[in-house]
């Protein structure tokens, strides 16, 4: 019996170890906000056509959609992989840290991102297909050699960063409509104070890994601050649109701006703060704000799912 044990045990383990680089390689956290992100914009997509949100065209999308997140963040990391090596919080990842082979990495990454493609063209339609790829390939093509260049990388970032909510409505309408750029607008505005938060946290390990994000090239922090400050307010008023569109009811109205104050308030005390970059005070008002982010984008879009309002 000891002899079937051991295998078996080895087997576990082995397998634990690969599902967890999967999760590294597939940045399995950011593609599942992504994937929620879409399911709120089939849902809106769905609403507005009368359908039901749940049926098997939620399930294609959200697959679909998940394949093409899951293998863009593998090709990313496979671009990346030397930059990966030389920053502490990336140093672990299967490429840098040898578990992974590139070819691997770059396999898996190829066939999840056109595979995913040529899915929603499939089983949703060629319009949700043809931009879902094309996100990819700009994540890819543009803002990831960006990281390396310029600070501009997070403005052009946010552009297929934005499309997750768009990608689920045209999965359910096979269009392009006034919804989806309420939500893209949403989304894209949102990602500012996120990123910029992240990079202010990590910009040591950024600056070690030659990646120009804004903190490392302005040391002072005090650009990288205001842009925080300016972002956080112009996301009031943007994240009231869905009720101003009749997508969403004054129940939503009120959560959002109750919400949209109070990420607004981490980014003010952030703003006011006028302490270096480095010093553990700032990093912790950083991290608050990037916390604030993440909660807020998941609670926005719940609130404005459920008071939703029928065409």
């Amino acid at each position: 019996m000891s002899s079937l044990i051991l295998p078996l045990t080895g087997f576990r383990t082995r397998a634990t170890s690969l599902f967890r680089d999967y999760a590294e390689l597939t940045k399995l956290r950011v593609t599942s906000l992504i994937v929620m992100t879409a399911w709120c914009g089939y849902f809106f997509g769905a609403h507005k056509a009368g359908e039901s949100w749940i049926s098997y065209g939620l399930l294609n999308a959200l697959i679909g959609i998940g394949l093409v997140s899951s293998g863009t963040a593998a090709l990313n990391e496979v671009m990346e992989h030397d930059v990966d090596g030389h920053m502490r919080r990336t140093a672990l990842r299967p490429i840098p840290a040898g578990r992974m082979s590139l070819a691997h990495a770059m396999i898996v990454g190829l066939l999840m991102s056109i595979g995913g493609s040529f899915y929603l063209a499939i089983f949703t339609n060629p319009l949700t297909g043809l931009l879902t790829f094309l996100t990819s390939a700009v994540y890819l093509v543009a803002y990831t050699p960006l990281k390396r260049v310029s600070p501009i990388c997070t403005f052009v970032g946010a552009f297929p960063g934005a499309m997750p909510g768009v990608l689920g409505w045209t999965a359910a309408r096979g269009q392009l409509e006034w919804g989806t750029l309420v939500l893209f607008a949403i989304l894209f505005v949102w990602q500012f104070p996120h990123f910029f938060s992240i990079a202010w946290l990590y910009r040591e390990d950024y600056e070690k890994g030659g990646i120009k994000m804004l903190p490392v090239v302005e040391e002072d922090g005090r650009s990288t601050a205001r842009r925080i400050l300016a972002y956080s307010i112009a996301l009031i008023p943007i994240s009231l649109l869905p009720s101003y569109m009749g997508m969403a009811g004054k129940i939503y109205l009120v959560g959002a701006i109750v919400l949209g104050f109070a990420m607004l308030y981490f980014g003010v005390r952030l703003a006011f703060l006028n302490l270096p970059l480095a010093t553990a005070r700032s990093k912790m008002y950083a991290r608050h704000v990037l916390q604030a982010t993440v909660i807020y984008l998941p609670l926005l879009f719940a609130l404005m799912m459920s008071n939703s309002v029928k065409p």
